[in-house]
């Protein structure tokens, strides 16, 4: 995607690539795996075909470890679901409109749910590494804005975007009844690669957050932008920066989702059957 390109006219093109290489009408709900998630796919559901994104015009690629270039269709509970293994970020050197382009995508493809996940650190002293937490809300302090630049083309809504009920009510409590024991968090989303340093984390902590990462909030903004319902989920993978006696590390990140996967995987299933 060049700068001359208008990304909406991109996404609505990619989707419809999407349906047909998926040959299906339409999808209905999308779900965005954060770092080391891959193997949750498989517990949502048995692909019916596996489409590589790096092949279209359009595609942002992923260049981290734990992120793949591909996505999943998969039928679950009778919904069509399209799994993407993977994101970028804006750490990558991508701008707002390549972060939120799968999720535009997916919208234009037809989903009418967006289900985000990531790996965060915990800034919360409950949580445990392992744990899933829904995202209640969350503070976006990368500077960004997907809906920054050109107002949306005709036909689109305005750039004005309410995001008073960002994180959908209605689906995490559907999530609770997946799994009641889920807590719920508000995330902050930093710009990233480097972690956060303690006064950092102490700042965050002061300001109301409960998780911290690199990822979601742009996503969550493009999908309500469009009127799709969004519901986060970070799984925690290691205490946030002054709270670990061990130097934070990337490795250790995939690591620790890759071991809770297939949990957040029937977490995922779970309340994809109840949509």
């Amino acid at each position: 995607m060049t700068d001359s390109v208008d990304p909406y006219a991109q996404a609505a093109t990619d989707a419809v690539t999407l349906r047909k290489l998926a040959a299906v009408p339409r999808f209905d709900v999308a779900v965005v795996l954060g770092s080391g998630w891959q193997t949750a796919a498989d517990a949502i559901g048995s692909p019916q075909s596996e489409i590589t994104l790096g092949g279209l015009p359009g595609w942002p690629v992923p260049t981290v470890p734990g992120h793949s270039p591909s996505a999943r269709c998969i039928l679950a509970g009778g919904q069509r679901v399209l799994v993407f293994l993977g994101r970028v970020h804006l750490y990558e050197g991508q701008e707002p409109e390549r972060v939120v382009h799968a999720v535009r995508a997916s919208v234009e493809a037809g989903c009418r749910t967006v289900i985000l996940t990531n790996a965060a650190g915990g800034i919360h002293p409950g949580y445990q590494v392992g744990q899933p937490v829904l995202i209640s809300d969350h503070v976006n302090l990368t500077g960004r804005s997907p809906l920054a630049g050109p107002p949306p083309p005709d036909g689109y809504p305005g750039r004005f975007a309410d995001l008073t009920a960002l994180y959908s009510p209605r689906l995490r409590a559907l999530a609770k009844e997946a799994d009641p024991g889920l807590a719920e968090g508000v995330y902050a989303a930093l710009p990233g690669p480097h972690y956060e340093t303690p006064a950092e984390i102490r700042m965050l902590r002061a300001a109301g957050a409960d998780l911290v990462g690199m990822s979601t909030a742009l996503e969550a903004i493009a999908a309500r932008h469009l009127g799709a319902e969004v519901l986060g989920i970070s799984l925690v993978t290691n205490p946030a920066a002054g709270l670990s006696p061990a130097p934070l590390e990337h490795g250790d990140v995939v690591r620790a989702a890759e071991a809770s996967a297939t949990r957040i995987g029937r977490l995922l299933g779970g309340l994809i059957n109840r949509l």
